[in-house]
Parts: structure tokens; sequence; C-alpha cells
């Protein structure tokens, strides 16, 4: 009998540690500009179905027009939310975070040098950053991308998100004096956070950056891969920027480990990365074990 109980320890104990080693990890969605946690509802099912078991937290925090806040305001909270539930979750988290909740999404991680999310997914994102207006016509209908320097390179246009991350290829030098946000976690401007900023990037075991160039939104939709317009609205590669051959933020690390993922997928329009199931299962799902 003591044999038997032996077999049935073992059995036991061999089946939980299959179970842990099967099971999915717990994914954080950020949702994107003027919307809410109950736009990324189809993913969340999506997930739900496909990954059975998998807890998804749908971060709610600045819904609607509350996500014009000021970038480094939101930040301070997605970072906090993600340290909590990743302390929930010791055997590591991963965060899927949607056009602009991606770039909140990646400064939040970089502010934790000790987070402990495992893959981050940028679901077309501007990571280095935006220059067309289609998107704020919701919000500044006569807002042409020539002059909106005007109103984000000020100390009132910072207070606003996109200030943050609009990157103006024809006015660099007000963009690196005025611009509080994006400069800084791309450490474009060296402070005292660009050490531990970078620290947060190495620390991922996989950087997935998923982007199209049918999105319309994202401008150039090259933003999503890192890659950006010079002066003459040219794109430069993301491997012959600055940021990239100085590994500035860990990039170049990461991709030399093998840990750098990056997604073309043509067809998708921006309004649709997270609501057209084809796109979910083939560019999303693959990156969430």
């Amino acid at each position: 009998s003591k044999m038997r109980l032996l077999l049935l320890l073992t059995v036991i104990v061999s089946s939980s540690i299959l179970s842990s080693c099967l099971a999915y990890k717990p994914v954080v969605i950020l949702h994107g500009i003027l919307s809410g946690a109950d736009s990324m509802t189809f993913l969340v099912r999506e997930i739900e179905e496909a990954h059975p078991g998998t807890i998804v937290y749908n971060c709610d925090k600045f819904s609607g027009w509350y996500s014009l806040e000021n970038a480094w305001r939101q930040v301070e909270q997605i970072r906090d939310y993600l340290n909590e539930v990743g302390k929930l979750h010791p055997e590591g988290i991963n965060v899927l975070g949607y056009s602009q909740g991606g770039l909140l999404a990646r400064a939040a991680i970089q502010s934790l040098p000790d987070h402990n999310v495992k893959t981050f997914i940028s679901l077309s994102s501007p990571q280095a950053g935006q220059y067309g207006t289609s998107f704020l016509h919701l919000i500044f209908p006569d807002l042409a991308a020539k002059t909106a320097f005007e109103l984000f390179y000020t100390h009132v246009g910072q207070h606003t998100s996109v200030g943050g991350y609009w990157n103006d290829p024809h006015k660099q030098e007000l963009y690196m004096k005025y611009s509080e946000f994006l400069p800084l976690i791309n450490n474009e401007k060296h402070t005292s956070n660009s050490t531990s900023f970078k620290m947060g990037m190495v620390r991922l075991n996989r950087l997935v950056m998923i982007g199209g160039p049918n999105d319309d939104v994202i401008t150039p939709w090259e933003s999503s891969h890192f890659s950006y317009y010079d002066e003459d609205l040219v794109v430069v590669p993301f491997t012959k920027r600055k940021f990239f051959t100085a590994d500035s933020i860990g990039v170049k690390t990461l991709q030399e480990a093998g840990k750098l993922i990056i997604v073309v997928k043509p067809n998708v329009h921006h309004l649709s990365w997270h609501s057209r199931r084809d796109v979910i299962h083939e560019v999303i799902l693959p990156y969430l074990d």
C-alpha cells in the first residue's frame, strides 16, 4: 500500500507540474485612444476560447476622453497596475497594448526594471512616434500634420497624451526641446532613468511588434516597428536608426538574442487589429504562451 501511495503521489506531483507547464500565462490588455476596455472584449473572448484557462486582465484605466491625459500620468498608473498583476503571478505575465496603449504599456514596462513580463505584444502602436492627424480629427477637426507642432510642442500641448509622442520630422529641435515623453522612453534624451528604461526592455523574453501597410492611422505605419521618417519623409528602417545602432533601449540586444519579432500584416485597417478573428488567430495568439 506504501508503494501504491507513492505511485499516486508521483502521478499527482507530475500532473501538477505538467499542468503548470501547460497553463497559459495571464494576459494584461491595454486599449487604445478614445476608447476603453469594452472595445477589447472581442479579443478577450477569442483568447479565452482559444487558450482555455487564461486569466485576462482587460485594463479599464483612462477610458474615452481620459485617454488624452498626459502620457506620464497614464504610464504611472499602468505601471502600478502591471506591478500588482505581476505580483499575483510570480510565474510571469504577458502584456498586449493596442495603438496608444502599446506605447504606454511599453513605457510602463520600462519603468519597472524588476517586472516579470515575459512577452510584450505591441499591436499597431506608434513606437517611434506619430506624424498623421487622421485619428485626431474627432478632437481637432481642422488640425493639419504640418502645423500640429504649434499645438503639441508647447507646455500646454504636453498635457495631452498625443503631444507626448507627436514626432514632427521637420521640427526635431522643438521635439527634443518640448516633448516630455517619447524622447525619454526612447533614450534620445539622457535622464537619470535611462539605464533602468533599458533594463526594463532587456528583461523581456520576447518583444513582438505588429503592424502593416494598410493601417491608415499610424503614420508612418512602420512606426509600429520603430522605423520612422527622416526630414524628407523617407522612412528609415529601425535597424539604421541611432536608437538601435547605439542600442539605447536594448532593442538591438533583444534582436541579437532572437527575442525581437517583427510582424508585417497587410490588408488590416487600424480598427481591425483587435476585432478580426483571422488577424487575432494569425498574429496574436501564437505569441501568447
